[in-house]
């Protein structure tokens, strides 16, 4: 379900005070990066993403990796790409979403 303007508004302020839990290097997009955001994305449901490498190609590997790991890109910011997936299980999630 794509999330409205509000909600999105909402998770980028959310994210604000938050520091990248994922570093995008040199190898660029693996299937390890992908594990990585898919573990932080459990644990976490908002995560920021940052590039050191590949910078020019932010915007389109920001959409593989909400693509590949069910998410939503919320937003770019600079070098760093915020993503939000809510928890499968409905009484472990942490943000609620109007």
């Amino acid at each position: 379900m794509p999330l409205k303007g509000a909600q999105r508004k909402m998770l980028r302020s959310l994210a604000h005070p938050l520091k990248p839990v994922v570093l995008v290097g040199a190898r660029g997009l693996t299937e390890q990066l992908i594990g990585t955001v898919e573990s932080a994305l459990n644990d976490h449901e908002l995560i920021k993403v940052k590039f050191g490498e590949f910078k020019e190609e932010k915007k389109h590997l920001a959409e593989q990796i909400a693509t590949a790991t069910h998410g939503e890109l919320i937003g770019i910011i600079g070098h760093i790409a915020i993503v939000y997936r809510p928890h499968p299980d409905p009484e472990k999630r942490k943000i609620h979403l109007p």
